[in-house]
């Protein structure tokens, strides 16, 4: 029996499905941690906003730095070897932390940051194909979506975790700094600085260990270059994967995708901040976002395919985003901040319904196209920085009338954006595809 075919039996796929599970939570976790990072940073390095920001810049870059070496590494290792190389890049970018908070110097979190988006980016690159091709083509959302519950639930754990070592407090100390001597000040952000150390060692044990046990498992590996007949039928002749437009225009997707949920997921503590909402409260914002995007993980499961196909999710996702941005720049206080949690709900199907539709027909290119897709993750890296630039009352490009409400406004047209592809954008390129398709099955 080939990998393939191994994977296709029930016996099988209970292996694959738990340690894929485990990398989706591993990610959640990681990624979710900037959540905290952002207004912690902010306050141990003495940065504006914008420069916290570059938080989640050095984080999501490295995807689409890393994201077409990740398919190279991918060809050399397998899918298992490299999801093990992945985990062990992620442990040395946490390590980084470590010199980082004893220094106090922000240059070497963003490092750390990068590094450990690099390992991401490799883990992803291999993964999300994986799980995509686990099973049947029409269910793979579903699958994505269980995936994401794994992911999520991590996620909703990290800022809280995080949160209670290194904000604990931080709202009177906000307030005592101004008054402090300048070596009272440097002494009290040493202290605070040094709270990501332990919270850090501890994840470079993990992500160790689940190394080695990714490494001695069974985990299978798959052939991504094999083609069924009617996917070779259809390309035949191409040999780019820029002769995929459904494909380039699903990397454009995510790319806004990933930019709306960074804001809704990471930006939302230093975001209820900024409506007057202590951090010690705010620091759970980001839970809440998390909550509302498992809800829409649940519903996936249960609906697609059965109820909704990928594409009527992916309408329903972005109409609800967008009437969610409108409520966001239009309200204030708790009403707005519950607008963005309230996206996770909306972002919750986007992710599961992109990557199959977009990875659809690509047979023999489908690591190139993961990896593109990987590439797409970086909207993390830009979108939110100018989401900061617009929100920062320090710069020209600041509050707009004062309102941080109205921020919220550049989520639209990328909602739009996520829209268009669930009406046609996906479909680009595949009615040739399609009538070669017919032509052939005549012939027989």
């Amino acid at each position: 029996m080939s990998d393939t075919a191994a994977l296709n039996s029930s016996k099988s796929k209970v292996s694959p499905i738990f340690l894929i599970g485990m990398l989706f939570f591993i990610f959640g976790f990681i990624t979710w941690l900037n959540s905290v990072l952002i207004p912690y940073l902010k306050l141990a390095c003495e940065l504006t906003t914008v420069e916290a920001y570059l938080v989640t810049t050095a984080f999501y870059i490295s995807y689409f730095v890393l994201a077409i070496p990740s398919a190279w590494i991918l060809k050399v290792t397998g899918f298992k070897k490299g999801m093990s190389v992945g985990l062990g890049i992620i442990a040395v970018g946490a390590l980084i932390f470590i010199p980082a908070a004893m220094t106090r110097y922000y240059g070497l979190f963003l490092l750390g940051l990068f590094i450990q988006g690099s390992g991401l980016a490799l883990l992803q690159t291999a993964s999300n194909p994986y799980i995509t091709i686990l099973g049947p083509p029409e269910s793979a959302a579903k699958r994505i979506s269980i995936m994401g519950i794994s992911n999520k639930i991590a996620g909703g754990l990290a800022p809280i975790i995080l949160g209670a070592i290194t904000l604990k407090n931080v709202d009177g100390l906000k307030e005592r700094l101004d008054a402090m001597s300048i070596n009272d000040k440097v002494a009290e952000l040493n202290e605070l600085a040094s709270r990501v150390i332990v919270p850090y060692i501890v994840i470079v044990v993990v992500l160790l260990i689940l190394a080695v046990v990714i490494y001695y498992s069974s985990l299978p590996e798959v052939d991504t270059d094999q083609e069924d007949e009617s996917t070779a039928i259809n390309n035949t002749g191409k040999t780019s994967i820029l002769q995929f437009p459904h494909l380039l225009l699903g990397v454009l997707t995510l790319f806004c995708y990933v930019g709306v949920e960074v804001i809704a997921g990471d930006g939302i503590i230093n975001y209820g901040s900024m409506q007057g909402i202590a951090l010690e409260t705010a620091k759970f914002f980001t839970t809440g976002t998390l909550i509302c995007m498992l809800a829409g993980y649940f519903i996936g499961i249960a609906c697609i395919p059965k109820y909704l196909s990928q594409e009527k999710a992916l309408k329903i996702s972005a109409i609800l985003g967008v009437i969610l941005s409108i409520v966001a720049v239009l309200t204030a206080g708790y009403i707005s901040v519950a607008a963005i949690a309230l996206l996770g709900l909306a972002n919750s199907l986007v992710w599961p319904a992109i990557w199959p539709m977009a990875l659809a027909g690509l047979g023999r290119f489908t690591k190139i196209g993961s990896s593109l897709l990987i590439m797409g993750i970086s909207g993390g890296a830009v979108i939110p920085l100018v989401y900061g630039l617009l929100s920062d009352p320090k710069n020209n490009l600041g509050i707009i009338s004062g309102n941080p409400s109205y921020s919220n406004i550049i989520l639209i047209p990328l909602y739009l954006i996520i829209l268009y592809y669930a009406v046609s954008g996906h479909k680009v390129g595949k009615a040739k595809n399609l009538a070669t398709e017919q032509l052939q099955s005549s012939i027989k």
